[in-house]
């Protein structure tokens, strides 16, 4: 059985940029000045990084000012509390959740090029939005979640299995077939979809949208903050486990066990987050990415940046499509499928100049 080579993507983290042995990690520790090593909000670029909150909170301020209605009128306040506080959670928490499951999804692939979007994953999870409909119209929402989520961890795992039995000789071949089992899920769901006259249902869930945010029907969004503060914790594992399994077991670490983890949360994530808002496309790719471009490998310090990064890029496009045709609005999926897959295609000519991609 053979597995994806180390060779055909660099691993998206830190250590990648280690010394060889540790007889250099020695010699490299032994000449940096004590406390030369910056720590805490240094480590995170200081006021550059207070920047991006500020930039961030502004974003979030004009999402919760932005709308129709008068939010200044007798019952504005009543109405803000209903529809627009809700949304900017949701926001929040989908934007940060998905772009750090993209950076997990890198990591544990080997390939800058993967999300849940170019995995099929998000595919399987409307698979299984799908198929509880279908069984069960009278669902609840915490149904209809844990139907998407199981379909996305099925697949996502579904998804590794494939890499195991497939020799990559590009980084290419990752995404390419992610997005081949994406495409064959996907006409499975539209055929389902096309028998019980659930066609349009499917396509407003593809669109991706935050329109049904609302109070009372949006908390089950909360699970993906659980999914956010738990990478944090084990995000050295996941580090380690990016080398390789050959690497990782070498130093103890469990590596099916990591990428079993791995999967598990990006299947919450993605199966909530689809349950609650859609499919949001490209976001996962986009974000780490551009991170990693700015600021380099370092996995513990750039996943702040990521959710700063996820949260702003999905307020902006979910901003851009409530006002670019006011009164109605743009499905927030719409915008980042367009943004998303213009970067997408940039970034491939990108690390193809670097030579990062081979062909």
């Amino acid at each position: 059985m053979s597995r994806p080579s180390v060779e055909t993507a660099r691993p998206p983290s830190s250590v990648a940029a280690a010394p060889r042995d540790a007889d250099d990690a020695g010699r490299a520790v032994a000449r940096r000045p004590a406390g030369s090593r910056p720590t805490g909000l240094r480590r995170l670029g200081g006021r550059w990084f207070l920047l991006g909150v500020a930039v961030t909170l502004v974003l979030l301020g004009f999402s919760v000012a932005v709308g129709q209605y008068d939010a200044f009128s007798a019952d504005g306040f009543w109405m803000v509390g209903i529809t627009r506080i809700p949304r900017t959670i949701g926001l929040i928490l989908a934007g940060a959740s998905m772009a750090m499951c993209g950076l997990i999804m890198q990591l544990l692939t080997q390939n800058r090029f993967v999300e849940p979007t170019t995995t099929g994953t998000t595919e399987w999870a409307g698979l299984g939005l799908l198929l509880v409909m279908i069984v069960a119209p009278q669902a609840s929402l915490t149904v209809k979640m844990l139907g998407a989520t199981t379909m996305a961890f099925l697949g996502t795992m579904v998804f590794f299995l494939f890499l195991r039995r497939v020799s990559l000789r590009s980084s290419l071949v990752v995404p390419i077939i992610g997005l081949m089992l994406g495409a064959v899920v996907g006409s499975i769901s539209t055929y389902l979809a096309l028998m019980t006259d659930m066609l349009q249902t499917l396509g407003i869930w593809f669109a991706g949208s935050f329109t049904s945010v609302i109070r009372g029907q949006y908390e089950v969004l909360w699970i993906v903050l659980v999914v956010a503060v738990l990478i944090f914790f084990v995000a050295d594992q996941f580090t380690v486990a990016g080398l390789g399994k050959e690497t990782a077991t070498s130093v103890g670490l469990n590596h099916g066990a990591v990428v079993l983890l791995g999967t598990a949360m990006v299947a919450v994530a993605t199966g909530v987050t689809a349950t609650v808002v859609g499919t949001l496309p490209f976001l996962g790719l986009v974000v780490p990415n551009l991170v990693s471009m700015i600021r380099g490998d370092d996995l513990r310090s750039n996943l702040p940046w990521v959710c700063l990064a996820g949260i702003s890029v999905v307020t902006a496009c979910d901003l851009l499509g409530r006002t670019v045709r006011a009164p109605f609005e743009v499905p927030v999926g719409l915008v980042l499928g367009l943004v998303g897959s213009v970067v997408f295609v940039v970034l491939l000519l990108v690390q193809r100049r670097r030579g990062v991609i081979s062909t």
